[in-house]
């Protein structure tokens, strides 16, 4: 076999069509040996000769893509001392663009031995662990375009690519599971159907399943246990691993952008799958664990601020780079148009504290692709100070935690939340508007992947874990949650119609709040995981999304009436927010009176059910539950793109979230002629043109717990 020198970078193995150029970083390494491995089982080593800075590389004309890999490491064993070189294991290439096989857990994976984790474990872990794979960077993008959604124009639809599309009746069971579901038709006509303008997509990267899931007969469903930062978890390709899930991803995305839909990622680069000191050894931990790795003075140990074992020391150079690389190569080589962040408030620290000024948001800051897509934070993480909602630098938007909190705690009918609610449906202004972030750096949401879906959260008042194996240990035990009179399933009509209406309360008030909206996938058909706020572990039917039976088909039943006018109900409600730019304004609400408009009324106002204008009082008073907002769309002050001004009907929201039915008066002074255009009380939307006339002095009875909006004409 010819082997040249080769380069040092790109790191990872890169094909040119006549060869790959082979790359990989290791201080702690006294010889690396890149192993080709072979289908019989049989592997052919070449030594790494060459080293740059630490990185040992290496030409190999004729390997072609599909060759699959591996690196073994010869350097010190030596835990005290951080260091955990084993030649005997296997190791990824942290830069495979590919991944081949899944982990068999056998105690050759691990360093030590079970019975005596004092002693280094020689055991080969090539017949147990997965292999690197050399891919073929080329493909046919045709006319491919990402859609660049404005943030002001986007609702995302937070996905997991099983479990949308496991269930789908109208899918090919060949392609249920994988990224050729996602670019089925059935499926991306839902999704435009529906008005969403963004996938963000649970963990892609490649991941493993936890050995303690596997003695339990359960898999890491979620996928927030990474091992390949490059890489589609080749799980999800329809068929197969030898770089077919490259090639099945980025077709998914061309078919996703056709659409009109972008493409977020949900990334994990906070941790890595190799877990604690009592972890296996798969790649990071086996090349160079102290520079990969946040270690205490005990240099045996991890520090861990994501409960997952490890951290990623955020500090080393080699560390930044290789996120840093992975970012630009899923933007510029797999076309995705943006990431939302796993425990963002990890990737903030260099050493203990969180610092919103870290090097890895510098480094975004200055990059001139990543600072260009969509970043998300998930603005908190499990260490000391890691709730960082409102922290993050300008460039970023944040999951909002606590609009999420607040909006629950107002439907359930927790006390003192009607001042906060105002904040949060109007784009959380305390949070952002100091650093010159605008509404959009808040994305609200209700629900996620973790914790209740909407229907669960109208039907349990505590989580019902026992399938996960832990006792109900696990998963949030404080969910805000209010089961509406029963816990879980009934037969009880008056209970089912409240849920119903709970549901399309949140999914308005959602719609209706300024900021960047994320419905979790199957809550607009009021999918449940009974009770289950943690399923993480539950790749089952108990998590994929059940999609209901067609109206008139056979085995259609209550549920599926109950999914459908869900589903109808969500569907008018983003068209709603999609035609009238007084939703999604750019900028926040001044509280007066905007010069240039042709009124003289204030941008917001907000009224007592009476009618009457606020006061300081009635923001304070402990049981209230009812207000009504005045939004004016005559009022907004953003330009538009061309520098036209922007103008919109105008809108009365008025809201009771109290257990009684309530009366609330139009407004007087702010115009007549008023149509209901929502009303959460009404199992279907209110169809267009055809809602109930009201006159400015007139008054409306409210049913507890509902919503009613009114629109009247602006004047331009």
């Amino acid at each position: 076999m010819q082997v040249w020198p080769g380069r040092a970078y790109p790191l990872g193995a890169v094909y040119d069509g006549a060869g790959t150029n082979f790359a990989v970083f290791s201080e702690a390494a006294r010889r690396v040996e890149l192993c080709l491995l072979h289908d019989d089982g049989s592997e052919t080593a070449v030594e790494l000769r060459e080293s740059d800075a630490f990185v040992r590389h290496a030409y190999l004309p004729g390997v072609m893509p599909g060759q699959r890999y591996g690196f073994r490491v010869h350097g010190p064993y030596e835990p005290g001392r951080g260091l955990r070189c084993n030649s005997a294991k296997l190791l990824l290439d942290p830069y495979a663009k590919a991944v081949s096989g899944a982990i068999a857990w056998d105690e050759s994976v691990y360093g030590y031995h079970f019975d005596r984790p004092e002693v280094r474990n020689d055991l080969d872990s090539a017949p147990h662990t997965m292999a690197s794979v050399v891919v073929n960077p080329y493909f046919d993008w045709g006319d491919d375009r990402p859609p660049r959604t404005d943030y002001h124009e986007t609702v995302v639809y937070e996905a997991h690519v099983k479990g949308l599309t496991m269930r789908h009746p109208q899918l090919p069971e060949e392609v249920r599971g994988t990224y050729a579901a996602l670019a089925h038709p059935a499926v991306l006509e839902h999704l435009t159907s529906l008005g969403v303008t963004a996938v963000e997509l649970m963990p892609v990267h490649q991941f493993v399943d936890d050995h303690r899931l596997a003695d339990l007969g359960l898999r890491n469903y979620w996928g927030y246990n990474t091992i390949g930062f490059f890489a589609p978890h080749n799980a999800y390709a329809s068929w197969g691993d030898r770089g077919e899930q490259v090639l099945e991803f980025k077709s998914a995305v061309r078919a996703l952008h056709a659409a009109g839909i972008e493409v977020i990622l949900d990334v994990v680069y906070n941790h890595t799958a190799e877990g604690n000191h009592l972890g296996p050894t798969l790649s990071f931990r086996g090349l160079d664990n102290a520079s990969y790795y946040r270690l205490t003075d005990d240099r045996r140990h991890y520090m861990d601020t994501t409960g997952t074992g490890n951290s990623l020391l955020m500090r080393s150079p080699h560390v930044l780079q290789m996120i840093m690389d992975s970012l630009r190569y899923w933007v510029t080589e797999m076309r995705v148009d943006g990431f939302r962040f796993d425990l963002a408030a990890t990737l903030a620290r260099q050493f203990h504290e969180v610092d919103r000024l870290s090097s890895f948001f510098d480094l975004v800051q200055q990059d001139p692709v990543v600072s260009q897509v969509k970043l998300i934070a998930e603005p908190w993480d499990l260490g000391e100070g890691g709730y960082q909602v409102g922290n993050f630098p300008p460039l970023w938007t944040e999951w909002n935690g606590r609009y999420r909190d607040t909006v629950r705690d107002l439907w359930r009918g927790e006390p003192r939340t009607l001042a906060e609610f105002a904040s949060r449906l109007t784009g959380s202004s305390d949070l952002y508007q100091d650093d010159g972030r605008r509404p959009i750096a808040s994305v609200n949401f209700v629900t996620c992947h973790d914790g209740f879906t909407l229907r669960d959260l109208v039907s349990y008042d505590r989580k019902h874990n026992e399938a996960n194996g832990e006792g109900d240990r696990d998963g949030e035990s404080h969910n805000r949650s209010w089961n509406c009179g029963v816990e879980g399933d009934t037969d009880e009509a008056a209970v089912r119609e409240l849920r119903a209406r709970q549901m399309r309360n949140f999914t308005a008030t959602l719609l209706l709040s300024q900021g960047v909206p994320m419905i979790s996938h199957g809550d607009e058909f009021a999918r449940t995981q009974r009770g289950n706020n943690n399923v993480y572990c539950q790749d089952n039917e108990l998590s994929w999304v059940r999609w209901p039976v067609p109206e008139g088909a056979d085995g259609f039943g209550e549920e599926d009436r109950t999914a459908h006018d869900l589903h109808a109900f969500t569907q008018a409600m983003i068209r709603l927010r999609r035609e009238h730019p007084v939703f999604r304004r750019r900028r926040f609400f001044h509280g007066r009176p905007v010069s240039g408009t042709h009124d003289e009324l204030s941008d917001i106002a907000w009224f007592t059910p009476e009618g009457a204008e606020m006061t300081g009082e009635d923001w304070q008073a402990a049981q209230a539950t009812c207000l009504t907002v005045f939004l004016n769309g005559s009022a907004i002050s953003e330009p538009g793109p061309r520098g036209e001004r922007i103008t919109d009907d105008l809108f009365l929201l008025m809201f009771n979230a109290g257990a009684q039915p309530r009366e609330f008066t139009v407004p007087v002074g702010h115009g007549s002629g008023w149509q209901v255009v929502v009303d959460t009380a009404r199992p279907d939307p209110v169809p267009p043109g055809e809602g109930a006339k009201v006159a400015a002095g007139e008054r409306l009875v409210l049913v507890d717990r509902a919503v009613t909006v009114l629109r009247r004409p602006g004047e331009g």
